[in-house]
């Protein structure tokens, strides 16, 4: 029997890399894709990627009760902390989840930041997968100028592609589940 860490890699494999040449958002050229949605939003992945990635940050000091959200740059975030939010909930646990907009809304609230106010509030940046940190850090500026403590960042794919290195020199914890041996891919580096 697997363990859930070896079930989603076999999902996440069987799902969602993608193999071909493709340039990435980084503009560097690999010869697979991970397009995480088709795992994220999978009935059975999608579980097991909340439980997982809650337990990682549990772990490590950065559980429902040292944080009060989840979230980051949509689109790749939204399910991931629609992910955590349902597993923390699952466990009687207090977790909100939010979404980081590319830009504010030049309308209605004209919020960057939506869901739960997180101002004052301690918060990890989520990302489906990484390859360079930008999507991360870019949703790490937004909820800091909300007026969020953001304290951990976590993807559930890390490419081993300079993510890590990126929100290292931030200051802040770096957590994933998976990384390109769990799939047995090669780094594209």
């Amino acid at each position: 029997m697997s363990t859930p860490k070896q079930r989603l890699a076999d999902l996440v494999s069987s799902l969602a890399v993608v193999h071909g040449r493709v340039t990435l958002a980084s503009g560097r050229e690999a010869d697979y894709y991970v397009d995480m949605r088709r795992a994220t939003l999978h009935h059975e992945a999608a579980p097991l990627i909340g439980h997982l990635l809650l337990d990682k940050l549990e772990e490590n000091g950065f559980g429902p009760g040292e944080i009060d959200a989840v979230g980051g740059l949509t689109m790749g975030a939204d399910p991931v902390a629609a992910a955590m939010l349902h597993a923390a909930a699952s466990r009687g646990l207090d977790l909100d989840a939010f979404v980081v907009r590319k830009a504010a809304k030049e309308h209605g609230m004209g919020r960057q930041v939506e869901g739960p106010d997180v101002t004052g509030r301690k918060v990890v940046a989520l990302d489906d997968t990484s390859t360079t940190g930008g999507s991360i850090l870019t949703a790490v500026e937004a909820l800091r100028a909300a007026g969020a403590e953001v304290v951990a960042c976590a993807v559930v794919v890390d490419r081993d592609t300079g993510a890590r290195e990126a929100v290292a020199e931030t200051g802040l914890p770096y957590f994933w589940i998976l990384d390109t041996e769990d799939l047995g891919l090669p780094s594209t580096r």
